[in-house]
């Protein structure tokens, strides 16, 4: 078999068996993969045993992106492609006094956050930060292309300390999962996924504060945080945003079903977005 044939019944059998909704565009991934029947065969084992498909494909579609993602690295979430619009819309409304804009994607992971803003809202100075080195290298390989820049580091401690009170976009995809919750999430994201890139504490709101707490300090005046969170959590994270003294809104997405909390520091007036 070819890596352009179209896949046997059997493989969409199989895949279909092991529980893939997908299994018929999930066939047709794989064996574009494959070179050979037996490789395909081996591919289609790995996705049988739980790997994401991201991961043994090494990509994942973003914003129309094809995102390096290696083994153990989160994932990015179709989801996730909302926080990437808010904070495209906000940048095209934006003012700043720099060349251009500062755009920090914070909790990184594959960096697919930062990547899709340079795709979509570029020129930009890019920052990406996460506390996993898998995630740094794998993110690099996405980001420094683009001429951005990967650092490793807990939250801001891994960014240069020139950026405090210069970033215009600060785009968080932190953690948000209780830990109590964690067990009854796929195997895709419980086996293969770091626990640091899903745990967000009790009430999963921990890193989130952290977050927030230090948040004004790297802002620009007007500058804007945006934090994806769930529909159930967003009122708290908008408090936390008020209490560290910024502005909140809650943006969400019925059709990706994504929430977005969105901050402003400063008096400068925050673009309207429209309907979402």
């Amino acid at each position: 078999m070819t890596a352009r044939a179209a896949p046997a019944t059997s493989v969409i059998r199989r895949l279909r068996a092991a529980g893939c909704v997908f299994a018929e565009e999930e066939a047709l991934l794989l064996a574009a993969a494959a070179t050979t029947t037996d490789q395909l065969d081996a591919l289609v084992e790995l996705r049988v045993s739980g790997l994401p498909l991201e991961h043994i494909l090494g990509w994942a579609e973003f914003c129309g992106l094809r995102i390096e993602v290696t083994t153990g690295v989160f994932v990015p979430r179709r989801r996730t492609e909302f926080l990437v619009r808010q904070a495209a819309r906000l940048l095209g409304g934006f003012r700043c006094t720099a060349p251009v804009p500062v755009v920090v994607d914070l909790c990184c992971g594959s960096g697919a956050v930062g990547t899709a803003l340079a795709a979509l809202a570029g020129p930009l100075e890019l920052h990406a930060s996460d506390v996993d080195p898998a995630a740094v290298q794998c993110a690099g390989r996405n980001i420094v292309p683009l001429g951005g820049s990967v650092h490793e580091g807990d939250l801001y401690e891994a960014l240069p300390g020139r950026l405090r009170g210069q970033v215009d976009i600060l785009a968080v995809n932190a953690p948000y999962v209780p830990s109590a919750e964690i067990d009854t999430m796929p195997q895709e994201a419980r086996l293969h996924e770091p626990r640091v890139s899903l745990d967000g504490g009790a009430d999963g709101l921990h890193v989130q504060r952290r977050v927030a707490a230090a948040a004004r300090e790297w802002l620009a005046p007007g500058g804007s945080l945006l934090i994806e969170t769930s529909r159930r959590q967003a009122p708290r994270t908008a408090e936390l945003f008020i209490r560290n003294g910024l502005t909140a809104r809650v943006a969400s997405s019925g059709e990706l079903d994504a929430t977005v909390v969105i901050g402003t520091a400063g008096s400068a007036e925050v673009p309207e977005t429209g309907p979402v």
